[in-house]
Order: structure tokens, then C-alpha cells, then sequence
């Protein structure tokens, strides 16, 4: 392995470290967690994160031995934001939609080749789905905003994606390419994607996807709920309301300045 491919590989595992620590917070996880979950050997692991700490990038609570994302990461993620957070502008369309269909609404945001939720907001509805939460990340294909995400790329980048991984191990039968590709078909029809409880039975979701200012699906919102309400008529119903809300979204952050 040259030098450059091997800086290349430590800088790998550090950003798989970051984003578990990120997944665990804001309790914190152990050095043998946050190795498992990076794939990652525990002692390489611990020097990493041993070294991320003395730059203020992670914490270590000296009582417990959990580690936190750090200082450092606050301030770049506060100027990060400048550029990529929509949550201010979306939190309105959030709202309205959770508060119009009465079930729970999220705001989820392309990083790669997983989406990751950014917002949600609980509908009055009360009986709730709890597949989402602020934090989580699931790959493109996994869930209604990733799949509308995916659904919503040009076919070369479909392809790319889809021959490049494999969903069916952890994700089970119903997310194998061939399935994936014909809910992507039934997507592009309808215009909002579907999940038919596929990652917790009796759970169904909707989403449709937000568009940047190059036309490219970068955000998507999405409603969660228990099955009995999302019967035909009602899914229709709801799949406008979500696709008259990703316009809205779509057309305000096209109006928003661009930071300085």
C-alpha cells in the first residue's frame, strides 16, 4: 500500500468513527461500540479516537469511558450549516404536514448513499410509527425518503449504486436490486415513493424528494404511520400532500441567497 493510500484508508476509519459517535449521541458509546459499528479493530479504534480527542473533535467521559462528539465538531458543523442546513426554512413545511395529515413528518437529507434524518415533527394521530428518528441514517432504496431520493437520480446512477451494494442481508429479500428497482418504477409513476411496512411490520411510509438548485433530489419528506392508515384512497390522498409540500420546500430554497 502507498503512503497516499494509506493516509487515505486512516482518514476512512476516522470519518467511520465520527459518524458512530454521531449515531450515539447524545448518550455516548464505548470504544468497542463505536469499533463495531466503524468496522473497525478496537485498538485502532481507541488511538484514533484517542488522537480526535486531543484535537477537540471527540470527548471521553472520564467516569463512564464513553466517548461524545466534541467541541471542534460543533464549531465546523455551526459553519457547515451556513451552507447545507435547510431545517430553519423546512421547519414550517414540516409542520403543516404533520399537522394536515395528522401522522408523523420528517425532513431526511442525501449524504452519499444514505439519507439521514434531519427533523421530525409528531402528527396528532395517536398511534405512531417510531422507524425514524433525528440522527438516523439508512441507505438509498431503505425507507420512503431514500428510495424517493433514489428514484428521483438518473438511471446511470441508479445503476452505479445498485450494482455497487448489497441491501438484502441486512434489509431482508424485499430489498434485493431487482425489488428496489420496481419500486423505483412505481415511484417515478406516482411521483411519491412507498414502503409497505417493509422495515417494521404494520409501519408504512410515504416520501417524496426536495430538489437544490440544480434540479438534483437532495432532501425528502416523508410521512410515517400505522398501517390501517394508509389504505388506498387515503395513500393518494396523503401522497398529494406530500408532493404539494416538496414543491413548496423545493421553490423556497430555490429563493433563499446564497451564503456570502
Amino acid at each position: 500500500m502507498t503512503s497516499s493510500e494509506a493516509n487515505a484508508s486512516v482518514i476512512g476509519k476516522i470519518c467511520s468513527l465520527l459518524r458512530a459517535a454521531g449515531a450515539e449521541e447524545p448518550s455516548g458509546a464505548s470504544t468497542t461500540a463505536l469499533a463495531r459499528a466503524a468496522g473497525i479493530a478496537r485498538p485502532t479504534s481507541h488511538r484514533l479516537l484517542s488522537t480526535l480527542a486531543e484535537q477537540g473533535f471527540v470527548d471521553r467521559d472520564a467516569g463512564t469511558g464513553r466517548w461524545s462528539l466534541g467541541p471542534e465538531i460543533y464549531l465546523l458543523g455551526s459553519m457547515a450549516a451556513l451552507r447545507y442546513d435547510i431545517t430553519d426554512q423546512a421547519r414550517k413545511v414540516v409542520q403543516a404536514l404533520a399537522t394536515e395529515s395528522g401522522e408523523s413528518a420528517f425532513l431526511s437529507a442525501r449524504r452519499g448513499s444514505e439519507t439521514v434524518c434531519l427533523l421530525r415533527v409528531e402528527g396528532s394521530f395517536p398511534l405512531r410509527s417510531h422507524v425514524l428518528y433525528e440522527g438516523i441514517r439508512l441507505p438509498l432504496g431503505v425507507a420512503s425518503a431514500g428510495l424517493a431520493i433514489l428514484a428521483h437520480l438518473p438511471d446511470r446512477e441508479v445503476d452505479e449504486y445498485l450494482d455497487g451494494v448489497n441491501l438484502v442481508p441486512e434489509w431482508g429479500d424485499s430489498h434485493s436490486a431487482v425489488e428496489i428497482r420496481r419500486r423505483i418504477a412505481h415511484t417515478r409513476t406516482t411521483g411519491f415513493a412507498v414502503n409497505p411496512a417493509l422495515l417494521v411490520e404494520g409501519s408504512w411510509g410515504l416520501g417524496a424528494a426536495v430538489f437544490d438548485r440544480a434540479d438534483k433530489p437532495a432532501w425528502a419528506l416523508s410521512l410515517t404511520g400505522v398501517e390501517t392508515r394508509f389504505r388506498d384512497d387515503r395513500r393518494r390522498e396523503l401522497g398529494k400532500m406530500l408532493l404539494d409540500a416538496a414543491h413548496r420546500l423545493t421553490v423556497q430554497l430555490g429563493e433563499r441567497p446564497s451564503p456570502g
